[in-house]
């Protein structure tokens, strides 16, 4: 069964959370959500993952015994060490059969074995955040709802967290997750770029690099006058979007897009379409 929202729409008071969002996530997928603050991503996997009620539209989602859910808050409960934590979850889905043979798996692969004893407290914020992962997938859920799990953690911990996401998928899940970091969200198979509630871009992520037409450029400053509306700052240099050009203008090297570049151009196309309005 593909899970997912149609035509959904959340109020909070006179705040317009999500308008009209639709996004489906099938069985064995990843499926990433990006967007600035405020754009509604948190709001979207709580929906996905029944801790919120829609004002308008379809959620299609399994029963709750069948949902695992990370939240961005974390996932644990600091005063259980990582073992109680798990049979504490283990537990409150029925015992599943082979638990503990899984738990094994899982955190051998992690790095989290030789730290079972250990408050889930004490733990760096990188090892917190993939106990919450094992948590969340220990039960073998339809679908997998993680928000921000990789924010803030060490390269190791992202990677660790990566290899949970993909197994989860392999074993079948439907698997969405909220993230930060355009780069993590080209590993994904599909990608929800989200803008102050609104649906900005959406496809693989190689459709949404596509979809930029004309060039972007790259430029050593900031360029001036009506150019400045169009670019922004990538690592020390800067990136230019020229809409409707087949050829840079002295100054502007042109350079091969990709998700971060097609989901800023995807932006400048709403915000300067907007004024042209």
């Amino acid at each position: 069964m593909t899970f997912g929202v149609r035509s959904l729409t959340v109020r909070f008071g006179d705040r317009l959370a999500l308008a009209s969002v639709s996004l489906e996530a099938p069985p064995g997928r990843v499926t990433a959500v990006v967007g600035g603050d405020g754009a509604g991503r948190t709001t979207l996997l709580r929906i996905l993952a029944g801790a919120l009620a829609p004002t308008e539209g379809e959620v299609r989602r399994p029963g709750p015994e069948a949902i695992g859910y990370l939240p961005a808050t974390g996932g644990t409960y600091p005063d259980l060490t990582v073992e109680e934590n798990l049979a504490f979850v283990a537990h409150a889905y029925g015992d599943p059969r082979g638990w503990r043979e899984r738990v094994g798996v899982l955190l051998a692969r992690t790095g989290l074995a030789g730290v079972r004893d250990r408050l889930a407290g004490h733990l760096s914020g990188g090892m917190r955040r993939k106990l919450g992962a094992v948590c969340a997938m220990l039960h073998r859920p339809e679908l997998l709802v993680l928000d921000e799990p990789t924010t803030g953690i060490d390269p190791v911990s992202r990677a660790d967290l990566w290899w949970l996401i993909a197994r989860a998928a392999a074993e079948g899940a439907a698997v969405v997750m909220a993230t930060s970091y355009l780069d993590e969200a080209e590993r994904a198979a599909w990608v929800l770029a989200l803008d102050a509630g609104r649906t900005l871009a959406e496809g693989a992520p190689a459709e949404v690099v596509a979809g930029v037409p004309g060039l972007v450029c790259r430029a050593a400053g900031r360029p001036s006058g009506d150019l400045a509306r169009r670019a922004w700052r990538r690592g020390a240099t800067w990136r230019v979007w020229l809409e409707d050009a087949d050829r840079a203008p002295p100054g502007l090297e042109p350079v091969r897009p990709d998700l971060a570049d097609g989901v800023t151009v995807a932006a400048l196309r709403r915000e300067l379409g907007g004024e042209r309005r």
